[in-house]
């Protein structure tokens, strides 16, 4: 089944008072290129993370966004310095000392001491982070991969209705093309008739020239051709593994049979034929630039 490269997918993990958030986008890209953002204290996370989408996604470009939230609004604690306090203590007890007054210290008084306290960031333990993140973008993945196959079921009902309309053509432009010699040979006796005004014409000259029309414009190798390419586009539309390039390449390929198909033909209903096929090839081009 088809799967898009444009989707979104989230995920949660908590460990401690602390919760890992992973988002990721997806949008259409030639081969699979992941940025992962990770705050500084996770930084050395990212080649791994990089690596399990790469593992579970063929193509496409996707932000891979990495969260950390504490219980504390800003993600600092404050931290005691406490042989700092008790210098302080120390020094305080000396001072009262010296002036003879009473060392009537609290702790109150050594805490609002310059140093003695001071917010930090919360130090993180890599291995339950690194799980976390791990658990968080495993569902992430899940969701996203979940909503480009939903897009991914469209898009193949789409190119599946296009198929059948090209199909559908090229099996009445395969009907037509006989007709078209036979028309051709109609004009050019009723012409040679009317120019030649009942002088005798060599029956044998005239079969010539409808054969070398024939030639020219028999299409029977590009219709066989599209019929090919329309059918290993229908295989790779039912095939699991992803197919996106190469229906991208055989999509080329449809392009150049139709468009040498209505070179040839000089047949009206044919080339009518060719116009609407040309349009539903490219819908299909478009198309298949969002499949993975």
């Amino acid at each position: 089944m088809l799967k898009s490269m444009t989707g979104f997918g989230a995920g949660r993990a908590r460990v401690g008072d602390e919760e890992f958030s992973v988002e990721l986008r997806s949008l259409n890209h030639k081969f699979c290129e992941v940025k992962a953002r990770l705050p500084r204290e996770l930084s050395t996370l990212e080649p791994v993370v990089v690596k399990q989408v790469k593992d579970r996604l063929a193509r496409g470009a996707v932000d891979l966004f990495v969260k950390r939230q504490t219980a504390t609004a800003s993600g600092t604690v404050p931290v005691v310095d406490v042989a700092l306090a008790r210098e302080y203590a120390r020094a305080f007890r000396e001072l009262a000392e010296a002036l003879g007054t009473p060392a009537d210290i609290s702790w109150a008084q050594v805490a609002t001491q310059p140093g003695v306290m001071k917010l930090e960031e919360k130090g993180i333990d890599q291995e339950s982070a690194t799980q976390a993140v791990h658990g968080a973008l495993e569902q992430a993945l899940k969701a996203l991969e979940q909503m480009r196959q939903v897009e991914g079921e469209a898009i193949h009902s789409d190119l599946d209705a296009r198929l059948k309309l090209i199909e559908g053509w090229s099996r009445e432009i395969a009907a037509l093309a006989p007709r078209a010699v036979e028309d051709y040979q109609q004009r050019l006796s009723e012409r040679v008739a009317e120019l030649a005004r009942g002088v005798a014409v060599d029956p044998q000259r005239l079969a010539q020239e409808v054969a070398m029309f024939a030639e020219r414009t028999d299409i029977a190798e590009e219709v066989t051709r599209l019929t090919s390419h329309l059918e290993q586009f229908r295989a790779l539309m039912a095939s699991s593994e992803p197919a996106g390039r190469r229906m991208d390449f055989l999509v080329q390929e449809m392009h150049r049979e139709v468009n040498t198909t209505g070179s040839k033909s000089q047949h009206a209903e044919i080339s009518a034929r060719v116009v609407s096929m040309k349009a539903e090839v490219e819908r299909i081009r478009e198309q298949v630039q969002n499949v993975e």
